[in-house]
């Protein structure tokens, strides 16, 4: 058990407020002035997750505070002991949340035990835009190339993606072209990290397990969620000249090989990441697990 001293928690949670509040505060306004954002947007969009929770620092388990506020960290979730100190209460974790969580596990340790796959050159957004039928974010950025162009690149490459939340946007056209079909179900069993979507999912997964999982590493897993993103966008067929992106053409050869650079290098943090969360989830699924056989 970590123990934290109230000056050390205190700062840690002013810390995380002000990085978190940043952001937060730019994405509010863009709102109110109904403008979008190709690369930040998406991220509030696809991962709903609200700013105010996310703002509020926790300390995941396996974390003692010293003197903690009752009014922060409520008796609902924090066990307050007789020192004024506090952790997280596994009591309050009820048996549906833990089989959530026990999915989420098993799916990062199937993942991590993956070769990864670096032949995609993160052609999905193209599928999705095939055709021309409906073009996701015409409100937020125009394509740089013609409908006819991108059609034509489309036919021009295998389609291997393995994501289903990336592949059920395809355009119906594109769906057949793909190699797998990947389902719900299937992502378990698929999901491999050299993805880009996978190791921008893992912002979600830390979400989804908050507060067990703390706030310095969802934190973390923003930040990574917002670099894939970038590299995600720049590889597609829009244009972000005017927010000072430059494309990584992968319709040609050097772009494609920038971009495998690129989501190696993506590949290297998320495995440092999800490691991270394999160890507390397997930690939070020990301890229920001792709680749960205790008479």
């Amino acid at each position: 058990m970590m123990v934290l001293s109230k000056s050390d928690w205190q700062e840690r949670a002013h810390t995380h407020y002000l990085r978190v509040h940043t952001f937060a505060q730019e994405a509010r306004k863009r709102a109110s002035r109904q403008e979008k954002h190709p690369v930040y947007d998406f991220l509030t969009r696809y991962y709903p997750f609200s700013f105010g929770r996310f703002e509020k620092w926790k300390p995941g388990i396996g974390v003692s505070l010293e003197n903690a506020d009752k009014d922060l960290f409520p008796e609902k979730l924090y066990t307050h002991e007789s020192d004024e100190n506090c952790t997280l209460n596994l009591a309050a974790l009820d048996k549906k949340e833990a089989e959530r969580h026990a999915f989420t596990l098993e799916l990062l340790k199937n993942t991590a035990s993956r070769a990864a796959l670096h032949s995609c050159f993160g052609m999905h957004e193209w599928a999705m835009v095939f055709t021309g039928g409906n073009v996701r974010h015409r409100e937020s950025a125009p394509l740089r190339l013609s409908q006819e162009e991108i059609d034509t690149f489309v036919h021009s490459r295998p389609l291997v993606c393995t994501h289903f939340d990336a592949f059920r946007f395809f355009s119906p056209q594109a769906q057949p072209l793909n190699k797998h079909q990947p389902t719900l179900h299937d992502r378990p069993k698929l999901e491999q990290p050299g993805c880009i979507h996978v190791n921008m999912d893992l912002y979600k997964w830390a979400s989804k397990a908050s507060p067990w999982v703390g706030s310095d590493l969802q934190w973390e897993c923003f930040q990574l969620a917002l670099k894939a993103r970038e590299i995600d966008m720049r590889a597609s067929p829009y244009d972000l000249s005017e927010w000072k992106y430059e494309p990584i053409c992968i319709e040609t050869e050097t772009g494609r090989a920038e971009y495998v650079r690129y989501q190696k290098a993506l590949e290297d943090e998320g495995a440092i990441l999800r490691n991270k969360l394999i160890q507390l989830l397997e930690k939070l699924m020990t301890e229920n697990g001792k709680m749960s056989c205790t008479p």
